[in-house]
């Protein structure tokens, strides 16, 4: 009987192999150009570790699901596949976890991702009827061989640019290192035993490096720390460098030195020589302190973070359909959290879920599906809404011992959006606000032939612009917008007597917010009405043509809105600008209610008795809208021995914005092939994209290109330009005499009742929207539910006070 079965199997097999080399000339040997995936199905989240596996087109190098690998052999015909499988190896229980030493995750002194290890195993796959032969084999043909060993050698695609770590900015060498000056005063450090030199305390030293003396580091908010003699020694003796006693080990670059004139940690190349001139011996030295890296880590469970991730507070993970995790791939929570709360839309839904199949979009995609924005939009849509991935995995999170979900990596979506893109296509991270905008651009463009399909336009509104000048005529310009920008008028808070007693202890004691608990400091808490007010109060604008009087005058805009979307998406603009354009977060709260009403800011359009500017302006007019260089910035610039075309050109391509800018694009563009031509004959080109997202945004084609060369190509600046130079726009932006007139675009959007109800919140946590983390919270089946990348669970404590994007539906009347 065994004898028969062998020879039934050797039969099978051979007939097999017989399958294989009358296939051949559908086998493909990758070339280096050849993008392999190997990693992820190109239509679903399915791994070599699902239960199917992974099958690999031996012809396309496109990777399928066991599902998904039938439809891809209908559409091209490629029968062989090359089918991975990875079951997890068995690991001791008592495995020791490491504490992190970084602010990273899955890097070497991270967070431990705690992933088991792997086995893989491999076969040829011939379809239809699923026809297997193991691999390796010497008895496959040497083609089929070599294509595989490639495929496996190679890096896949999906891998090729993941980063998957989150880690702080880099320390700088300090310029003061390598010119400092150290004193011959004859003082040795012993190896212990330390005390300021001013005062009794006895950790939190500091060692000056230039005189040797030791001094405690800075006051916190409740005694406790140093008595700030180290920082009041700078400021007496200018001496810039200072190294923290019990942070110096045989590990140099580990030591924490903080430059003052810099105000921050940095790298001291010869902090062995500056350390030696004061009797230490480095290599002998023990730890005994944190560094101020890892005082912020173990800091990290501060105000914003414990609250906006509601840490401390035990998370009750949810599952199922709508509840999916999406994972970290590096500095990507802000695609995630944008992308959790637009898949909770009912437009996104409808389009890339309820009313596309995975396989329709398969079937409507080019060959390579990866490429295409359609089909990955609809594969992210299945992956976080069916279901299927959302499934608590076998072992329970390490950290917290909570029941988890692994969520899938949005890898192959970040690449095709960010397909083009300098800052998304990085690992670094970026403003949910940015990438929002962005999308919504992407995926207008990816339903430009059925808009009647795109869900984007259920966050398009109307905005129109009244400016009244002062010889009592109007004008009225349009345009499209998606997100209303707020600024936050930090006067109208209503807790400002807390705030004053707050400030005046704070001055009393002489301390700073940057060394006081957070529990204690008091911010300003501003109504979110206050918010939409400023929006719509009016605004002077000085220097204004005004057609009617034939020349400059004051005149005053007021804002207000033509329609209401399906969707109001509010932007707090809690990152402003001090002087010397210093970025700055506000540290503030917005008390915002579940339901809003903005009806009153509806356009009420031409009204009896105003009357229309005349629509003619004058040549002289529109160049007087012409950027014109900063006389200050050129005197400067001039004064540095650049010359006065140079320096004109700078300023006007950096909008006037300071002596820095200007410096910087001067030293970037002197090898320009153009910059000696006049100013006045540059015809210098504009990035096409950049002017089809300005005209999304409702302006004309050639205010648009007028705008960007004026800001060097920023989209943001450019904008800003435009808004600044209402002359420039007169006769280009769309001019009604009625409330009933208005674009074709904007008869389109859609319209509604102004009452909405808050139902997604985009929060950040940190100093700026490019470093930090996003944290998304969602309002759904009746109950607050938060996104933390991977994390979903049941919010306890949405913080609706400190959003950045506000997400609200329009109630139905």
């Amino acid at each position: 009987t065994k004898q028969t079965h062998f020879a039934h199997s050797a039969e099978l097999r051979e007939n097999a192999m017989e399958l294989l080399r009358s296939n051949l000339s559908r086998v493909q040997i990758p070339e280096p150009t050849h993008r392999i995936y190997k990693h992820e199905c190109c239509l679903s989240f399915d791994t070599p570790r699902s239960e199917g596996g992974l099958f690999v087109d031996m012809n396309s190098f496109l990777a399928f699901g066991k599902d998904y690998v039938s439809w891809n052999y209908e559409k091209t015909r490629n029968p062989v596949y090359l089918h991975i499988k990875e079951s997890p190896k068995s690991v001791p229980e008592d495995r020791p976890l490491k504490k992190p030493t970084l602010l990273a995750i899955g890097v070497d002194g991270g967070f431990d991702n705690n992933e088991p290890e792997y086995e893989e195993s491999y076969s040829i796959v011939i379809l239809p009827d699923f026809v297997s032969l193991p691999f390796p084999s010497v008895e496959l043909p040497e083609k089929v061989r070599i294509a595989v060993d490639t495929v496996m050698s190679a890096v896949g695609a999906e891998k090729r640019e993941q980063v998957a770590a989150w880690t702080a900015e880099e320390k700088k060498v300090s310029e003061h290192a390598l010119t400092l000056q150290q004193i011959k005063s004859g003082v040795v450090i012993p190896p212990s035993g330390w005390k300021c030199s001013k005062c009794d305390k006895t950790e939190n030293l500091w060692l000056n490096l230039t005189d040797g003396m030791i001094l405690c580091g800075r006051k916190n908010w409740d005694g406790t720390g140093g008595n700030n003699h180290a920082v009041e020694h700078y400021k007496e003796t200018n001496y810039p460098l200072a190294v923290k006693l019990g942070t110096i080990t045989a590990d140099l670059g580990a030591a924490d030195v903080y430059s003052y004139p810099e105000d921050d940690s940095v790298l001291d190349p010869h902090l062995a020589q500056h350390l030696a001139h004061f009797g230490i011996d480095f290599s002998t030295m023990q730890k005994t302190e944190m560094t101020t890296a890892e005082r912020e880590l173990d800091q990290n469970t501060n105000f914003d973070w414990n609250r906006i991730q509601e840490s401390g507070k035990e998370l009750v993970p949810v599952f199922g359909p709508g509840y999916t995790g999406l994972v970290n791939l590096g500095n990507s929570c802000y695609l995630a959290a944008t992308m959790q709360i637009l898949f909770s839309t009912h437009s996104f839904i409808s389009r890339y879920f309820s009313h596309q199949s995975l396989k329709l979009a398969f079937e409507m995609a080019p060959a390579d599906p990866t490429l295409d924005i359609n089909m990955q939009l609809t594969k992210l849509g299945h992956g976080l809404l069916s279901g299927k991935y959302s499934i608590p995995v076998a072992e329970k999170d390490v950290a917290t011992g909570d029941v988890r979900q692994e969520g899938i990596p949005p890898r192959m979506f970040k690449s095709v959006v960010a397909a083009g893109h300098a800052e998304f296509s990085s690992m670094r991270q970026q403003d949910a606000l940015d990438f929002f905008l962005h999308l919504l651009d992407k995926v207008e463009r990816g339903n430009n032939m059925r808009p009647d399909l795109d869900p984007s336009r259920s966050f398009k509104f109307g905005v129109e612009e009244k400016i009244l000048c002062s010889s009592g005529k109007v004008s009225y310009n349009k345009r499209d917008d998606c997100i209303l920008s707020l600024n936050i008028p930090l006067q109208e808070a209503t807790n400002k007597d807390e705030l004053e007693a707050f400030n005046n202890q704070k001055a009393d004691k002489g301390l700073e917010e940057d060394n006081m608990s957070t529990d204690e400091i008091v911010r300003p808490r501003v109504p979110l009405e206050a918010c939409l007010a400023t929006f719509s109060s009016p605004e002077q604008i000085l220097d204004y043509y005004s057609t009617a009087l034939k020349g400059k005058t004051t005149a005053i805009k007021t804002t207000s809105l033509t329609s209401f979307p399906d969707y109001l998406v509010l932007h707090m603009r809690k990152f402003v600008m001090e002087a010397g354009w210093v970025p700055k977060k506000l540290d503030v709260y917005i008390d915002v209610p579940d339901v809003i009403d903005i009806s009153h800011m509806r356009s009420k359009g031409l009204q009896p008795g105003e009357e229309l500017l005349p629509d003619d302006v004058p040549e002289e007019a529109m160049e007087s809208a012409q950027p014109v260089a900063n006389e200050e910035i050129v005197a400067q610039l001039v004064s540095m021995g650049f010359s006065q075309l140079h320096c004109q050109k700078a300023a006007i391509n950096t909008s006037n914005t300071g002596v820095e800018e200007a410096m910087t694009w001067l030293l970037s563009h002197m090898d320009d092939p153009d910059i000696d031509a006049p100013i006045s004959n540059q015809t210098s080109d504009v990035d096409q994209s950049s002017v089809d997202t300005l005209i999304s945004f409702g302006f004309a084609d050639e205010v648009a290109r007028k705008a960007l060369k004026a800001s060097g190509g920023d989209i943001e600046k450019a904008t800003d330009w435009i808004f600044n130079n209402p002359n420039a726009s007169i006769s280009d932006m769309d001019v009604s005499s009625s409330n009933s007139a208005q674009t074709p675009a904007q008869s389109e959007l859609p319209d509604g009742g102004g009452r909405y109800k808050l139902f997604g919140i985009v929060s950040h946590i940190g100093t700026s929207t490019h470093c930090g983390h996003y944290v998304a919270h969602i309002l759904k089946e009746g109950r607050w539910v938060i996104f933390n990348d991977s994390k979903v669970g049941v919010s306890t404590n949405p913080p609706k006070d400190m959003g950045y994007l506000y997400f609200f539906q329009r109630l139905d009347n």
